[in-house]
């Protein structure tokens, strides 16, 4: 590897601290070092495509937004958990320095994470494109009123949810959002669209776990405001007879993983017991 990004939160100055710790270590094995904010996406985006690797210092928030700007250009992702709560990163602060002259070595595995395309359509023109590491959510907005979701599953009538609102998530997302409302756990390499209504009124209130191929269209009827999110970090205000198609990205999100594939089922159980 000859050129690495190291990306920190801007708000924990410990971040930002530790970014530049590990750019002087990595400028002493002869490696190139490049320091942003995860927040400054502009930035962020010149550079990336000359990376090697993305290197982030924060939380899972910080690594969606790594996973958005990096999956077009295959740059894998490595994660220094600093975050409250972490389902994505596996290396702990304290031992950044013996995990990573593992990464230099080359011994580590690539791990691919599926994502989801997201179009946002107003009057039969797309207004935005998205993409989406852990999920895409469309639901009410400040008044405490349930929202009317036709939903379209490869062009075919579903069901119509009368609810709080609709998850769409990956199975990297089935621990964010999807887990707090009921929906299943799905090993992380899965490549399923979960569909997961939000505190559904007199309707369908299952998960409904499609194949990777599917794509879902959601239709909002409401006489409010309702709101489409993307990974929980941005909002794009809907309006009645507002649509949104998610399918599978054409990109998938890679990291580099130290440890086996039960780090996965570890990681969960240390979180939910």
């Amino acid at each position: 590897m000859k050129k690495i990004g190291l990306l920190h939160h801007p708000k924990l100055p410990e971040s930002q601290t530790l970014a530049k710790e590990i750019a002087h270590w990595l400028e002493a094995r002869g490696v190139t070092p490049w320091l942003g904010s995860a927040w400054d996406e502009e930035e962020v985006r010149r550079h990336v495509a000359g990376l090697d690797l993305l290197i982030t210092l924060g939380g899972d928030g910080t690594i969606l937004r790594a996973a958005r700007m990096s999956a077009r250009h295959g740059v894998p992702i490595w994660s220094i958990k600093l975050g409250r709560l972490s389902f994505l990163a596996e290396v702990e602060p304290e031992e950044w320095a013996e995990k990573l002259c593992l990464v230099l070595e080359g011994k580590y595995r690539l791990e691919e994470r599926m994502m989801l395309h997201t179009e946002f359509w107003r009057d039969e023109e797309r207004r935005g494109a998205y993409e989406a590491l852990n999920d895409v959510v469309v639901s009410r907005a400040s008044l405490a009123r349930v929202v009317h979701l036709a939903t379209y599953v490869d062009g075919g009538y579903l069901t119509t949810y009368v609810a709080d609102g609709i998850i769409v998530s990956t199975a990297t997302g089935s621990t964010a959002y999807a887990l707090a409302v009921g929906g299943p756990i799905l090993p992380p390499q899965l490549k399923n669209i979960l569909l997961i209504p939000i505190a559904p009124h007199l309707s369908m209130d299952r998960a409904v776990v499609l194949s990777q191929g599917a794509a879902v269209k959601v239709q909002v009827f409401t006489d409010h405001r309702a709101i489409l999110t993307v990974d929980g970090q941005f909002e794009v205000a809907m309006e009645d007879a507002d649509s949104v198609v998610v399918m599978a990205s054409p990109y998938t999100s890679r990291f580099v993983r130290l440890q086996d594939e039960t780090h996965f089922y570890k990681t969960l159980m240390e979180r939910l017991t």
